[in-house]
């Protein structure tokens, strides 16, 4: 499939790939199907994979790095062996709880044993680890040596964490904590796994502290000066780098669990130590979050979608657990309202028997979201997917008690969308609202299709509401449909030109951020034109095709939905200007 797409299309396919990975909304989020796509262009295009890193690191981040030169070492699937390896290991403890293998171990136990001496096992231990070292760097040098594909690789790689760690060393330096990123976090600490496994810290730091650059160095043999400039990057460059970005990380391998910075704690962070923060640190952890909850402090929530938060829920078993889940999404409705998102709308979840999975999570979220950030008449009301729909007030103090309530709304197997629009109508009349104040979208979310979800043909259906709405004044102000099956499906879609009703099928959490942050409107056009867009290609990007020996630098500039495209071609020194539309 790759092959067939590079043929076709360099250019597009890079993109493509990029998009893959893609996180923070640029992209589907796929890491895996990533590295897939790297092994694919180590394989056929190892220059092009090479040259494109610090593309790669802006659509993902600075640890694909590492990881893609240790599945190179290790092998490509080597994560789904450890994988599997642990599940087994877990099973075998689980087993060993058994009442039959309690039985056996006992009477094994009962036979005599010689004794142990606990030094002699440490120090089997330790030759252990040592040989195992031995073996994983010899590996590398031998890869190293004989693959100059691999070699070229990995020189980018130290080259890319050596440039970034030394910007950054100027930044702090200058007093420029902002622009400090990321690259200390993800470079891999001395005598780490990947740095046993990689050998890339010792390359980094040479390239940091070269001979040329530090006279210090000079005269001095291989062994002690590598040994020198491994121990310099971890104190002079991780060290302080690390401090000014306060990563809990940082603060729980130091076991100072009493100075981490908890309004500085990411939300994907927050989301997996919670509970050690509970553990080791519980009466400043309470007490931050009783500031968040009075206004004095902070949480962070950005890179957190409404269905992660209300999982969060379903798995907690502490008070505070919840309370943190609680903050965020507050903190979420929050951000969104600032920013006038989803103002004017109003949602149908879909609870039906046949939600399970993500497809029920994230119709419960977004109809709880979207009933918080409605206004009045709207706010605070769903209406539920039957046969006879209702208009219901999503009762509940808080989250949890929210989307229970939700979950256990009456449903159907399908839902009446004139009865659904003649309940909007009726609140319109009643409260003699004016046009501005009439929903702009209803959402459906739902597991089925359009087709299949509406109990007679759309074409009817809208135009009787049509006429309805006409009659009562409110014509020009019909709500649109967007109606999304979040259960992807091969049916044939509502056209895109079908009046009052946008569709999405399939779910994704690109798809779902982009539904936040396009305040509900989504289209088929819009989703073309932000796939094959592209916006956050902004950098140069290098095709390297080993068959016909040339070098092509590609540098795109967006502008007015416009992409400027130069071509270098240093085979046939030309230089081509074009323009096109992605």
């Amino acid at each position: 499939m790759l092959g067939r797409a590079w043929n076709f299309d360099p250019l597009m396919t890079l993109k493509l790939i990029c998009n893959l990975r893609g996180v923070r909304g640029t992209g589907k989020s796929d890491k895996e199907g990533f590295y897939t796509a790297a092994f694919w262009l180590h394989d056929h295009h190892p220059k092009t994979l090479a040259c494109n890193l610090d593309s790669f690191v802006n659509f993902g981040y600075f640890k694909d790095l590492p990881e893609i030169l240790y599945r190179m070492l290790e092998g490509y699937t080597v994560r789904q062996v450890q994988k599997h390896d642990w599940l087994m290991r877990k099973q075998g403890k689980f087993r060993k709880g058994s009442r039959c293998y309690s039985k056996k171990q006992k009477v094994e136990k009962s036979k005599p044993t010689g004794a142990k001496n606990p030094n002699l096992e440490k120090a089997k231990a330790r030759d252990l680890r040592k040989e195992k070292k031995i073996s994983m760097a010899k590996k590398v040098i031998e890869r190293y040596s004989r693959d100059p594909d691999f070699r070229f690789l990995f020189e980018c790689v130290s080259d890319l964490f050596a440039a970034c760690l030394k910007s950054d060393m100027e930044f702090l330096k200058s007093n420029e904590t902002r622009k400090i990123g990321l690259a200390a976090k993800w470079c891999p600490s001395i005598d780490s796994s990947f740095d046993k496994s990689t050998l890339l810290c010792e390359s980094i730091s040479r390239k940091i502290f070269s001979r040329e650059n530090y006279p210090e160095y000079e005269g001095i043999d291989e062994e002690h000066y590598a040994y020198r400039v491994r121990d310099r990057l971890r104190k002079d460059v991780l060290v302080p780098l690390r401090k000014v970005l306060e990563l809990p990380e940082v603060y729980i391998g130091a076991n100072k669990w009493d100075s981490i910075p908890y309004n500085r704690v990411a939300s994907i962070a927050m989301k997996f130590y919670k509970e050690k923060f509970l553990k080791h640190d519980k009466d400043r952890f309470s007490k931050y979050l009783e500031d968040v909850k009075a206004g004095k402090s902070t949480i962070a929530a950005g890179a957190l979608l409404p269905h992660e938060i209300i999982a969060e829920l379903n798995k907690a078993d502490d008070e505070q657990v919840e309370q943190v889940a609680e903050l965020q999404w507050q903190r979420m409705v929050n951000d969104l309202l600032q920013k006038g998102k989803l103002r004017n709308c109003m949602a149908v979840s879909d609870v039906s028997g046949s939600m399970h999975g993500i497809p029920m999570e994230v119709s419960v979220a977004l109809g709880v979201l979207v009933s918080d950030l409605s206004e009045k008449p709207w706010k605070g009301k769903l209406i539920t997917f039957s046969e006879s729909p209702k208009l219901i007030l999503v009762e509940g103090e808080n989250l949890k008690e929210k989307t229970e309530f939700v979950r256990d709304m009456e449903w159907g197997g399908n839902t009446d969308f004139q009865k659904v629009f003649d309940l909007i109508l009726k609140v319109a009349v009643e409260g003699n609202l004016k046009p501005e104040q009439i929903i702009k979208r209803l959402f459906v979310f739902s597991d089925m299709e359009f087709d299949q979800a509406s109990m007679s043909p759309w074409e009817t259906d809208y135009d009787v509401i049509v006429k309805k709405f006409t009659q009562r004044g409110y014509g020009d102000v019909i709500p649109q449909i967007v109606f999304w099956n979040l259960r992807h499906s091969r049916a044939t879609p509502v056209p895109a030109t079908q009046k009052g009703v946008a569709l999405v099928s399939g779910f994704s959490k690109n798809l779902l951020k982009m539904f936040l942050d396009e305040d509900g409107d989504i289209n088929p056009l819009l989703l073309w034109k932000l796939l094959f867009l592209v916006r956050s290609i902004r950098n140069w990007l290098y095709l390297i095709d080993r068959r016909m020996k040339f070098l092509c630098l590609f540098q795109i500039f967006i502008k007015r939905n416009k992409v400027l495209l130069f071509h270098f071609s240093f085979c046939f020194q030309i230089c081509i200007y074009f323009s096109f539309c992605c």
